[in-house]
Order: structure tokens, then sequence, then C-alpha cells
């Protein structure tokens, strides 16, 4: 969509787009994959000091060390990585002697990882996929889905994952995930603002970005919008949704599709839950059939 039209400005366009959307609207189709998005996107996750993407080394040293104890993961099990990113996760467990597949839709992610695992001699799978298209059957003996990927879903893709991981897990196979809370929102607030850039996140050449920041507290959902307005009047708008979690939710939608939960933490590490925790870690089981 373009902000002018006949050499006007399109002021009924802006406004409607500082407009709280109804929940889980979609804004640009998977734009992580993005050309130019993707490079970005890579760019923060191996980036150490800042965890707008992944969590810092030594946490993911720490977060893989505990679940390979609390998932029971001995050398040669089968591991799904869900969201696998760059590798960050994976490379550490087939680095433990496990065989790790990993799935993610970011082409840009994908080819640093198969070229990473290359360079160190790691036997990981990768496959470049949206895992909501995943449809392997009875493979895994645990399966991540790490850092709050399963926020981001509207409820329906959301089961419809959660089935699909199901499927894809041999009997007794466990799941581990973590979500964000409330108390992570309160927090972080909502944001509003904007800027221009000659070259940023979102775009190569000039632009200018208003975020805007809509909470639906009734929902436990936020979004982070980002209205993206290029040059030439070229409007893009990115939308992130949130579906914060309680104990009680994250455990009826994923007993809802068949898993029974076999533990709460503050965090993927093994620190013991506690209200006001802005994360919750889950190990979840698929039972035997």
């Amino acid at each position: 969509m373009s902000l002018i039209h006949n050499q006007t400005l399109r002021l009924d366009l802006l406004r409607s787009l500082s407009q709280k959307p109804p929940l889980f609207a979609p804004g640009e189709r998977l734009f992580w994959d993005d050309p130019h998005i993707s490079g970005q996107m890579l760019a923060e996750h191996l980036n150490p000091d800042t965890e707008a993407a992944s969590r810092p080394p030594a946490e993911i040293d720490r977060l893989v060390s505990w679940l390979v104890d609390a998932l029971e993961l001995a050398p040669g099990a089968a591991v799904l990585d869900l969201g696998c990113g760059p590798g960050l996760y994976a490379a550490r467990l087939a680095e433990r002697g496990l065989h790790v597949t990993g799935v993610d839709y970011s082409r840009r992610s994908i080819a640093y990882a198969r070229a990473y695992a290359a360079e160190h001699d790691l036997p990981i799978t990768y496959r470049c996929q949206d895992y909501l298209t995943l449809d392997d059957a009875a493979q895994y003996d645990a399966a991540l889905l790490i850092y709050g990927d399963l926020c981001v879903l509207a409820p329906e893709k959301r089961d419809s994952l959660l089935r699909a991981v199901l499927r894809a897990l041999k009997p007794g196979g466990r799941f581990a995930l973590d979500v964000t809370t409330r108390h992570l929102r309160a927090r972080a607030g909502c944001r509003h603002g904007w800027y221009v850039a000659e070259s940023g996140f979102w775009k190569p050449g000039p632009h200018l970005v208003l975020q805007h920041g809509f909470d639906y507290p009734e929902h436990d959902i936020y979004l982070d919008q980002f209205v993206v307005i290029e040059q030439d009047g070229t409007v893009s708008v990115y939308r992130n949704w949130f579906q914060d979690y309680t104990p009680e939710t994250i455990t009826a939608a994923l007993e809802q599709q068949g898993f029974a939960v076999r533990g709460f933490w503050s965090d993927l590490a093994g620190t013991p839950y506690a209200p006001g925790a802005e994360w919750i870690g889950i190990v979840a089981e698929k039972a035997g059939e």
C-alpha cells in the first residue's frame, strides 16, 4: 500500500493504521524470511550483547545442560528443534551426541546453521520450512520450542502446531517450551514512538518507523506494531503478536491436544517456578500408545 495517492498524503490511511486492530489481524506475511530483515535478524541472533532474538551464549549453555538432563536425553536420542534460527541450541545439542533436526523458515538462518555445522563436523539435519506445516510422525525422543515462539501464534495455529508436535514425537517423547507471562508485559509496557532512518532493521533505504503498542488485557494478548513508510510512500505493517500464559492456561492448551504436563519452572534452566515469574518453562510428555 502507499501513503501517497495523486500526490496527496493519505492521512486517512495513517489514522486507520494507528487504531487498535482486531486480535491477530495479519501484517506482512512471513517477514522474517525477507531478504533484508532476515539479515538483520541473523545479526541479532549472533550478537552476544543483546537478547532481541536469542539469549546470551552463557544462558544458552545453561539451558542446554538442564534440558539434556530434564528430558533424559542420552547420546543418540533424536531431538527436533523448532524455530532453530542459526542453530545456537542445535549445535550445542549435537556436540553432546544427539541427533538433531532443526526447522526454521528463514533461509538465511538455515544457510548459516548448515555452514556452521559443516565447519564443525556436526551431523545436524536442517530444514528450511514453516514449522506450522510440520508432518513428521513418531520420529523424535524430544522436541523444543524455545524463547516464546508459541506466544506469537493465534489459538487455532497454536493448537495445530501442538498436534503436529505430538504426532512427531515417539510414545513417551517429551516437549520442552517456554512462554511469557503478564508480568513480563507489565515490566516492558506499551511502546510508542517514531524515528527516521537512512537504513535500518526494517528497510535498507530511507524510511520512517511508527511503533504502536496495543494491549488486550482481557485476552492476555499484546501487539507490538511497526508501520514502516519508505521514501516513495510505500507502507509496510509488521505485527508481532504475543499471547501470555499462566500455568493454568498453558496446561489447558497442552492437555487439550494430548500432552501431559510434567513440570513448571521459571525458565528452562531449572529455576523453581514462583508467582510473579516473567517466563514459564514447561516440560510435557506424549503418553505411550
